[in-house]
C-alpha cells in the first residue's frame, strides 16, 4: 500500500511573510494564506467559508524558495502552494503541550499579474520566477477571492 501526503492550495497571504534563519544558517519563511470554499447550510442556502493555512518555505540546496517568497510576496498576494502537511508538537514555556499543523512548501507560484497588487516586488523589478497558472485546473465552482481588507489579522 502506498502513502501520499500532498497539499495543493490557492489563496491570498493574510500578512507579510516573515523570514528567519535556523542556527545552521538555513533561511525559513513563514506565511499564512486564506482559502474560500462553499457549502450548503441546513436550509439549503449556499454559504461561503474561509480557511486559514500556515505555510513554511525552506531554502533547500540551490533552491532559494524561502528567500524568493519573502522578497516577492506581500499581504493580499495570490499564490499557489504545493507541499506536504506536517503536524508537530512541543511543550510551551508555560508547561502546556502545544500542537500545530502546517504546510511545508515544495513550490510556491505567484498568480498575481506583474502589474497587479500584492504579488510583485515593490520596485517593479522582474520576478525571478514567472507566475504559472496553466498547470492549475480551475475548480468547477470557483469561490471568489478573499478580500485582503477582510482578513482579521
Amino acid at each position: 500500500m502506498s502513502n501520499l501526503n500532498k497539499a495543493l492550495l490557492i489563496g491570498r497571504l493574510t500578512k507579510d511573510p516573515e523570514m528567519r534563519y535556523t542556527p545552521s544558517g538555513t533561511a525559513v519563511t513563514n506565511f499564512s494564506i486564506a482559502t474560500n470554499r462553499w457549502s450548503s447550510g441546513p436550509e439549503g442556502e449556499r454559504k461561503e467559508f474561509t480557511d486559514y493555512h500556515n505555510i513554511v518555505a525552506y531554502n533547500a540546496g540551490k533552491r532559494n524558495l524561502a528567500e524568493i517568497v519573502a522578497q516577492y510576496t506581500r499581504k493580499g498576494a495570490l499564490v499557489f502552494v504545493e507541499g506536504r502537511i506536517q503536524t508537530r508538537s512541543w511543550e510551551g514555556q508555560d508547561g502546556q503541550k502545544r500542537r500545530t499543523t502546517e504546510i511545508i512548501a515544495n513550490d510556491v507560484q505567484f498568480l498575481d499579474s506583474r502589474s497587479g497588487g500584492g504579488g510583485g516586488p515593490a520596485d517593479g523589478a522582474p520576478r525571478s520566477r514567472p507566475a504559472q497558472t496553466d498547470d492549475v485546473p480551475a475548480p468547477d465552482d470557483a469561490p471568489r477571492d478573499v478580500d485582503p481588507d477582510e482578513i482579521p489579522f
